[in-house]
């Protein structure tokens, strides 16, 4: 069973849909028991085509979407849910 949970978020330093999910999950993080990894994908060509259009993006293991532009707690508790009984 997996005490902490590493996700990574996904997204641009100049957007705000970013920002407000990055301090959402600052927020979060001690209650739920996560590190979240900020990735700016403009500096990475591969995660650019990926996830362009769909920034912020909240990711689990192996890359797996949790959910995109806005945070879905219901998504994420069942994501952490998954995680945390497997």
């Amino acid at each position: 069973m997996i005490e902490r949970a590493l996700l990574t978020l996904y997204g641009r330093e100049y957007c705000s849909l970013c920002q407000q999910m990055r301090e959402e999950l600052r927020l979060l993080a001690p209650d739920l028991q996560l590190d979240v990894i900020w990735f700016d994908i403009d500096d990475d060509d591969a995660a650019e085509a990926k996830y362009n259009d769909m920034v912020p993006v909240l990711a689990g293991n192996g890359d797996e979407v949790i959910c995109f532009y806005h945070l879905d707690r219901y998504k994420l508790d069942a994501y952490l849910g998954r995680l945390r009984t497997a």
